[in-house]
């Protein structure tokens, strides 16, 4: 199918391309690497494409430098939370990926997940912490282990796995420093799996195993200890259910063009729901694009495939098409 749509487009019909990447948030180093690999795979497919540090440079300048279009290699608060998407739709640019509200809510963990329990998919019982005298409910309410958050990150930045009462203030501190609302979320034991969303299509999904107490922000790009297993080893209906729910997962909260949802089975066989990234890592060693070759689709032709999100047709997604000059 990717390919398919591939042939359906021309060259010439993205334009001028910026890639954003870089910005002002906790993963900006992460998306530099994501942005260049992405330049470096639109350049090789002959599109006319170039980097967009939107710390550097103002986004109005989008219009500046003639820009027909964006690819968003953004990661967090500033690219991922429906900020430049509100941005680029008032500049008339077309962009990758989900919208204004899909953005905002997926980056959201609380109303993500409320969403998703409201809609009666599984989510981990979860308390926001809105000020320290929250911590005392935390026991009573979720039990021990739980899992401390910034609602607005990604990467797994600040978060930290909590297994008593006197290291709760601690994990809230340092999650508080990077975002004024945190979440604190019910332990779930079991295996990781993350399942990366391509148009409407759910890809090969993926089990990680690591030897450290989850997939934090180390064992994504610190630590050579962590595995990558593709295929996941679950039987092929089971995979089939689970892409069910994740679709469900990803349109419910007004997600759109690709994606990842990362999930947990327990030890009794449930899967449950922890978080949606509507921007994920894209270098060549990032979940989506490992997915992606585990089904026939190469690097190259993925980014591709994700810049023909811009292409849509208007009310039927983010894109806008080629703009007149």
């Amino acid at each position: 199918m990717v390919n398919e749509q591939n042939t359906k487009v021309g060259k010439q019909d993205y334009g001028k391309v910026a890639v954003l990447m870089g910005g002002s948030s906790a993963e900006r180093e992460v998306s530099i690497e994501s942005g260049k690999a992405v330049h470096a795979a639109l350049r090789r497919r002959g599109i006319d494409a170039h980097l967009f540090d939107t710390r550097d440079q103002p986004i109005f300048q989008m219009n500046d430098q003639h820009f027909d279009r964006a690819f968003i290699a953004l990661h967090g608060r500033g690219g991922e939370d429906g900020v430049i998407q509100g941005a680029l739709q008032a500049l008339g640019v077309p962009y990758t990926g989900s919208g204004v509200l899909g953005s905002a809510l997926a980056m959201d963990k609380v109303r993500s997940k409320r969403i998703w329990r409201e809609s009666g998919l599984p989510t981990p019982d979860f308390i926001e912490i809105r000020d320290e005298t929250d911590l005392e409910g935390i026991q009573a309410v979720l039990g021990f282990p739980v899992m401390i958050k910034p609602v607005h990150e990604g990467s797994s930045c600040g978060a930290t796995k909590v297994k008593k009462q006197t290291e709760l203030k601690s994990a809230w501190q340092m999650a508080y420093a990077l975002d004024d609302r945190v979440l604190a979320e019910r332990w779930i034991t079991g295996r990781e799996y993350t399942a990366a969303v391509l148009g409407r299509d759910v890809l090969p999904m993926i089990r990680l195993e690591t030897p450290r107490e989850f997939y934090d922000y180390d064992a994504k790009y610190v630590e050579d200890t962590t595995r990558y297993i593709c295929p996941c080893g679950l039987a092929p209906e089971r995979e089939r259910q689970l892409a069910k729910v994740i679709l469900s997962a990803f349109d419910v909260v007004g997600a759109s063009g690709w994606g990842r949802i990362d999930f947990i089975i327990d030890v009794n066989g449930y899967a449950w729901l922890i978080e949606i990234n509507t921007v994920p890592g894209m270098t060549s060693h990032s979940l989506v694009p490992m997915s992606a070759k585990q089904g026939g689709i190469d690097f190259d032709s993925l980014v591709e495939s994700i810049l023909n999100s811009s292409m849509s047709v208007p009310g039927t997604g983010t894109g806008t098409g080629s703009r007149s000059r």
